[in-house]
């Protein structure tokens, strides 16, 4: 069976999902997860966990940064399965509802299947749940400001564009930053390997996801956690220079 899980820093793991990264953190038995991968990728978060010797009941929460169908897929399945409950920014509340609508059509993704690999990929995330509607009915908006009272003590960090209400999570204590979508490092639709934005589809809105990486490059964080690609152990520093060099290069085209 392909290996899903891996530990990148005490007591934090990412799990991979189908083309898209989950972070799962550790505090004695107790788990928080952030992300939640495609609506058919329930299963193997689930298998994921009970490798790591935990069982799903131990989640006491999952963190969204963001709510695309790729990072929302299983959560009705964990609440309604377990009784976990899910948290996303304020604003990004309304998304995961489906009350507005601030994502990629798939008109948007045919236009972009122009070799193998992302006739590959589009296979791969239809097959996951890519057509599939999934609000999440049960989402609420964190209850606090500055570090959650969750396992692992994350931070939300407002970085707005690629979705309204968009955040990233510092982790402090592990010095590491979980990027979510406004900071990436690889995506099948991209050629680009190395800290980017994703493509312009894909974002709400490219110039506000690049004024966000202000929120992110001055954090204490040597691990950037992206939602697409490798972990980049460079410093979120660092990682943000490369991504801002990169769309330079973009817009040039």
């Amino acid at each position: 069976m392909l290996m899903r899980h891996q530990q990148v820093a005490d007591n934090v793991f990412t799990i991979a999902g189908t083309d898209v990264n989950m972070v799962l953190l550790r505090e004695g038995r107790d788990l928080t997860l952030i992300d939640a991968g495609w609506y058919g990728d329930a299963g193997l978060i689930e298998a994921a966990i009970e490798a790591l010797g935990h069982r799903p009941e131990d989640i006491t929460a999952v963190l969204l940064t963001h709510a695309h169908l790729d990072h929302v897929g299983a959560l009705n399945h964990l609440q309604a399965k377990y009784g976990i409950p899910a948290y996303t920014s304020r604003l990004e509340v309304p998304h995961a509802k489906g009350e507005l609508h601030e994502s990629a059509t798939p008109l948007d993704v045919i236009k972009r299947l122009t070799d193998v690999s992302t006739c590959g990929w589009a296979l791969r995330i239809t097959r996951a749940g890519g057509l599939r509607k999934n609000p999440v009915p049960h989402i609420q908006p964190f209850d606090s400001a500055g570090e959650l009272d969750l396992p692992g003590r994350p931070t939300p960090i407002a970085t707005p564009g690629h979705t309204s209400g968009h955040s990233a999570f510092h982790l402090a204590a592990a010095g590491a930053v979980v990027t979510g979508d406004t900071l990436v490092t690889a995506h099948p639709t991209s050629r680009f390997l190395g800290p980017q934005l994703l493509p312009d589809f894909f974002n709400h809105s490219t110039p506000a996801t690049l004024t966000a990486l202000e929120a992110l490059e001055s954090l204490a964080a040597d691990l950037v956690l992206p939602g697409h690609g490798a972990p980049f152990t460079e410093g979120i520093g660092q990682a943000v220079d490369r991504a801002r060099t990169h769309a330079r290069t973009e817009r040039r085209k």
